[in-house]
């Protein structure tokens, strides 16, 4: 694993890269109020003995990548797609396949139209274009959230628990909530953190809404990959993606939450690697 910090348009993005270069490369971008940790390097180091050369990186205001004050975001959703573009371009690697998960794959979706010549294939993971009808998030997942405010992002302890909580609140009911490498994480990503409290600008970005009303138009080859007991992003999220993206290919992970459960691994780097092949 190496990693370079990589500038965008005002900002510091941090990337880490696995493999070999000359394999092709895989792009993977994480979503609101995560860092490329949770990309976990077991996970990164699979996908690159399938013969791929994987990057993660930072999106804004997570991990070491540049933060900005809580509560004024200074970017929008185009910015953190180009940011996407200069990490590719940090590499120098010419075209990717592009794998987001959550507003990663929201991400991905917006790159393959704004981008479309770096594109080779997208898989898009537990994510959306968030047409208006269809359902919300589960309840429960909002009251976690509204609660966070109560949080005093400067106790390390406190924010630890909250990612915790999180973690398992996000889980479904097929896997086992594996409560050591979800603390293990949630620490690690504490230690790493330029300025935890900067996450939750994620929820204040705008932009690149004009992109998702045109997922119809994405011409690459995309594959999905969704959770049936995602609280999140309920499933049929999913099924309007494969319904409206052309040539599409649904994965479905019975039982599965919003998350990237090991037991789920063989799976979906399976599905991945098959997809990458084009």
């Amino acid at each position: 694993m190496t990693h370079k910090l990589i500038a965008s348009n005002g900002a510091m993005i941090c990337a880490e890269s696995f493999g070999n270069p000359a394999h092709p490369a895989v792009l993977l971008i994480m979503g609101a109020q995560s860092s490329l940790l949770w990309w976990e390097e077991a996970f990164c180091h699979y996908l690159a003995d399938e013969g791929r050369f994987v990057i993660r990186y930072d999106n804004r205001d997570t991990g070491l990548s540049t933060t900005y004050e809580p509560g004024k975001p200074d970017y929008t959703f185009e910015d953190m797609a180009d940011d996407a573009i200069q990490v590719l371009d940090g590499y120098g690697i010419e075209q990717a396949h592009i794998v987001g998960m959550s507003m990663g794959g929201m991400l991905a979706q917006m790159i393959s139209l704004r981008h479309k010549s770096r594109v080779r294939t997208i898989t898009l993971l537990a994510t959306s274009n968030f047409a208006p009808h269809l359902p919300p998030m589960e309840e429960k997942i909002m009251n976690y959230f509204v609660n966070s405010g109560q949080i005093d992002w400067t106790d390390t302890r406190a924010v630890i628990d909250f990612n915790i909580g999180k973690s398992k609140l996000l889980s479904g009911s097929k896997n086992p909530f594996d409560l050591p490498r979800a603390t293990e994480l949630a620490e690690e990503e504490a230690r790493r953190s330029t300025r935890m409290e900067s996450i939750n600008n994620h929820a204040l970005v705008a932009g690149g809404e004009h992109y998702l009303t045109r997922i119809s138009e994405i011409d690459v080859p995309a594959l999905i990959i969704h959770g049936t007991e995602d609280p999140i992003i309920p499933y049929p999220h999913a099924l309007h993606l494969a319904d409206t993206i052309p040539g599409s290919r649904l994965l479905t992970l019975d039982g599965t939450g919003h998350e990237l459960h090991h037991h789920d691994w063989d799976a979906i780097i399976e599905a991945i690697k098959a997809h990458t092949s084009v």
